[in-house]
């Protein structure tokens, strides 16, 4: 039975607060996640480790007997591995550590399905192995992609996972990297314990149209030479619908337009949105003709 390093399966120290193994945790989670890597054995290895790890270091009292042991399994290899009682060869004493997985008879005490065998042998496998006070189950990962216009206009949506349609609703002025937890919806609590949690992180694909700047849009307006120079209107798209623009004569290029109320929604705060920047864009006619061309060199002239 080999040691398992569970600081080193989270890349993070051994004085690691519990905050900073939890993002670790997630952040191999999400990276290894069968859903993300289907029929990838490695993946699944890698999975299965971070969540044993984060069992283990996420509870005081198991992280208490994981760092205690870790001291001692020198001199646990050194006698050969004895698994219980007292080795005649080295004085360690496994048994103060094994809780036994409930096995009986010839069977192997270090059998575990879920969990290695090291887990098992210490902590009693899962699904109540061993006995033990209740736990919660643990939490799973997932993420949700969203278009520009998923995110303002909210609305229900389907997510599967572990095999499991779950149905939320995302409301609108959702944020990129925004984490939504459903409780509840991860994995089965052991020992009559309550179930984990799903956190599902929304992932919100560029758009082509606008930029996003917290509540703001920005979008890029193209308006002819004529109509920077004379003046005149122009329908603009929005989020929201069609809004009718009034340019004044000789804008110059580049001109920033507010439009108040016409940007994001302010997540959880029905009614109240933020602006829509409009950035002019000169365009210049193209392919003249040569009737164009006289007419232009008679207004340079002019301008001269």
């Amino acid at each position: 039975m080999d040691y398992k390093d569970y600081y080193q399966v989270l890349g993070v120290e051994k004085t690691a607060t519990k905050d900073q193994i939890k993002k670790a945790y997630r952040k191999l989670a999400r990276q290894h996640h069968p859903d993300v890597n289907p029929g990838n054995e490695e993946a699944e290895r890698k999975f299965k480790e971070a969540n044993e790890a984060q069992e283990v270091l996420s509870d005081d009292e198991k992280r208490r007997k994981y760092d205690q042991l870790g001291a001692d399994w020198q001199r646990y290899q050194q006698t050969g591995g004895a698994r219980g009682g007292q080795s005649q060869g080295g004085g360690f004493d496994w048994s103060q550590y094994a809780q036994g997985g409930g096995a009986g008879g010839g069977e192997d005490p270090f059998g575990g399905a879920d969990f290695s065998d090291f887990f098992s042998s210490m902590f009693g496998g899962v699904g109540g192995q061993g006995g033990g006070r209740p736990r919660t189950g643990q939490d799973y990962q997932a993420e949700l992609e969203l278009s520009l216009e998923d995110a303002y206009q909210g609305g229900p949506r389907t997510l599967t996972v572990n095999g499991k349609n779950l149905r939320l609703t995302i409301q609108p002025g959702a944020e990129d990297g925004q984490v939504i937890r459903l409780r509840d919806q991860g994995g089965p609590g052991r020992s009559g314990g309550p179930a984990g949690s799903l956190y599902i992180t929304l992932r919100i694909r560029p758009d082509a149209r606008y930029s996003r700047t917290g509540h703001d849009l920005t979008m890029d307006v193209p308006i002819d030479m004529y109509t920077t120079l004379l003046g005149g209107e122009k329908t603009v798209e929005t989020l929201s619908g069609a809004v009718k623009i009034t340019i004044k004569p000789e804008t110059p290029n580049g001109t920033r337009l507010r439009l108040r109320g016409k940007g994001f929604p302010v997540y959880r705060q029905p009614g109240q949105f933020g602006d829509l920047y409009l950035r002019l864009s000169l365009t210049l006619p193209q392919h003249l003709t040569d009737e164009e061309k006289t007419l232009f060199r008679q207004l340079a002239a002019l301008r001269q």
